[in-house]
């Protein structure tokens, strides 16, 4: 940056340029939506919807919720998209309105409370139509050109369940239908009065809750997919259920999502993650597909001979309709993300953990190239040994794992390396130890050969877990920081603690400064402070951010600039030496948990809470 600018507040600093995004939340229902251009996808992460190019991997981002989008929906034109948000208790949860050709916000509605549960577009562009959450309980119906709400009514009967999906008609702009907790309604939009007034569907003895919905071309019938398993299919004019099935073999984990075919048949994706293609007639399953995770939304691409299916364990399939083949498209963690590393020397490769799983990733095309899959436990930390040989990770069950990268082979395993699980890893540059740290405090350092792993000794000092280590280049001192308020400086020569960092703050992260005379911390306090690694002594605090804990920090190899991110979702790059932010870069809308930049500075990588992975181009120096 130019000198001026550094001195610049921060509403006018740069802003780090975002180059991709890894994530799809696949637990927004009917969250993934093929826009009727067949030439994009559109779909939520956390707080942002992306806009992402099928054939040409190109991405952008419609940014402006406060909290985690709730609810997608694009009209049958294509020319407006729509997005509602969850908030917090009691205060107003917007729905945004989008124009999908300047991908630019065009209105914020706001009514509902809480959460907005379901959005629907009329089929002429004329109207939308918003259902509130259960602590709302309200339908509107909002006109698109003049941006404003026309009437609303109380979405369901006091004696019913809440309604939870919203279906509009295909030919006329005043009728739609929603479907929920032993709800079905068709409403009827009466302009003139400006009221909406719903007509209650009869389904008989059968008690069902509606998790899905789907309208006839002609709007004859429509289709309700419920949590038991099987699909009603009811008469718009009669409002009554003219028949429903599969009669005996229902889908396990109910019917959760739904797509019509030109043919009559559907196409039913349920809770177990099966993709089913069933008759019209008797609802009996031609052809399935077992996927990973609970299919939460089926969309056509065109008329629907290829549609796109997304799991809730963040999976996104292609289906061709002739031959009923799944094709895994795309794929990310779906919990937290807990750590990233680059292996030594190299960009184009990098690994990070979650619960359940570590992931190998191929940094330019955004492309998961291996996964390791620990059932049921978390990894909290990895890292590369520095040959590339084994990828060391930390896990909660208390076991140190090592695989091997290119295969995920497991190569070994260290039994019962602390007793509270491990929360901190950290292998040396000759590869012959793994320093470890234990969520009781304590550090261990393994001794590593060929065939054995030695504890060569314990280091008792912190009083609780350890939450980052570093090694310095000669092997012989590491730093270690924990949330007990302390970092220690260890001799590994002698196994002897050296100096003491003490402050009031949970220490999150600890970076060596690449000549190993300074470290900077930071942690809960929001702080970053720089110390002296020779005595342990203070040389400055610097405010790190207004709102929430720093969780990650990153160095370059020169040490001339830093990264940061914690719970304010921004990823800060600071000059060392004058302690000013020079670039920020928003994109991030989960708390950041750890960012690395990579060994020849050309990205910075970032992954937060929301099982989210950001890469941002480094930004050029002078």
């Amino acid at each position: 940056m130019a000198g001026g600018e550094a001195e610049a507040p921060q509403d006018h600093l740069s802003g780090l340029h975002l180059e991709a995004v890894v994530g799809f939340n696949g637990h927004v229902p009917s969250g993934l939506i093929c826009h009727p251009d067949r030439e994009h996808l559109i779909y939520p992460l956390g707080c942002t919807v992306i806009v992402q190019g099928i054939n040409v991997r190109t991405q952008e981002f419609l940014h402006g919720h406060t909290n985690n989008v709730s609810c997608v929906t694009v009209s049958s034109s294509g020319s407006y998209v729509a997005s509602g948000q969850i908030t917090f208790m009691g205060f107003k949860a917007d729905i945004i309105l989008w124009d999908y050709n300047k991908r630019e916000m065009l209105a914020r509605l706001s009514l509902h409370k809480g959460k907005i549960e379901n959005l629907a577009f009329s089929p002429n562009d004329l109207y939308l139509v918003s259902l509130g959450g259960q602590d709302d309980g309200s339908m509107v119906v909002w006109s698109v050109q003049k941006k404003e709400a026309i009437c609303g009514s109380p979405a369901s009967s006091r004696s019913a369940g809440n309604p939870t999906t919203l279906v509009y008609s295909n030919c006329r702009d005043e009728m739609f239908v929603s479907a929920g907790n032993g709800t079905i309604r068709v409403w009827e939009l009466d302009l003139p009065n400006r009221k909406i007034r719903p007509i209650e569907c009869q389904t008989g003895q059968l008690k069902r809750i509606g998790n899905c919905a789907m309208m006839t071309e002609d709007d004859s019938y429509f289709y309700i997919g419920t949590s038991t398993g099987d699909v009603l299919k009811l008469n718009t004019k009669s409002t009554l259920m003219s028949d429903y099935g599969p009669i005996k073999e229902k889908f396990s984990l109910g019917v959760t999502a739904l797509l019509l075919l030109k043919t009559g048949d559907l196409v039913i994706g349920t809770g177990a993650g099966v993709v089913a293609l069933c008759s019209r007639s008797s609802y009996k399953t031609i052809k399935k597909v077992q996927l990973q995770g609970a299919v939460t939304s089926i969309t056509p691409r065109g008329q629907g001979h290829q549609f796109f299916v997304g799991t809730n364990e963040a999976q996104i399939y292609r289906f061709s309709y002739s031959d009923f083949k799944d094709e895994l498209i795309a794929t990310c963690h779906s919990e937290a993300i807990h750590d990233i590393v680059f292996p030594y020397g190299t960009s184009d490769l990098f690994a990070t953990c979650s619960k359940n799983d570590i992931r190998v990733w191929y940094t330019p095309e955004n492309r998961e190239l291996l996964r390791i899959t620990v059932p049921n436990m978390t990894c909290h930390a990895i890292d590369f040994m520095r040959d590339g040989k084994g990828i060391i990770s930390a896990w909660n069950d208390g076991k140190i794992r090592a695989f091997t990268p290119e295969t995920g082979r497991l190569m070994y395993v260290i039994e019962h390396a602390h007793s509270m699980g491990v929360t901190a890893v950290a292998a040396t540059s000759d590869c012959k130890r793994i320093i470890s740290g234990g969520g009781e405090g304590q550090v261990r350092v393994w001794e590593i050969s060929k065939t054995t792993r030695k504890l060569e000794e314990v280091m008792k000092e912190h009083i609780s877990s350890i939450s980052c280590i570093k090694i310095k280049k000669n092997n012989q001192e590491c730093v270690t920081a924990s949330i007990d308020g302390t970092c220690i400086i260890w001799d590994l020569v002698r196994f002897m603690r050296r100096q003491m960092i003490l402050a009031n703050t949970l220490f999150k992260c600890v970076c060596y400064h690449p000549d190993e005379h300074q470290l900077i911390t930071s942690g809960t306090d929001r702080k970053i402070g720089y110390w002296e690694v020779f005595d342990g002594s203070p040389i400055r605090d610097l405010e790190g951010s207004l709102s929430g804990s720093i969780n990650g920090m990153d160095i370059t190899a020169d040490g001339t600039c830093f990264v940061t991110g914690g719970d304010d979702h921004l990823v800060k790059v600071w000059d060392y030496n004058e302690g000013e932010v020079t670039y920020v870069g928003v994109g991030h809308s989960g708390s950041i948990t750890r960012l690395k930049i990579c060994p020849n500075n050309r990205y910075i990588v970032s992954v937060s809470a929301d099982g989210a992975i950001l890469r941002w181009r480094y930004p050029p120096t002078e």
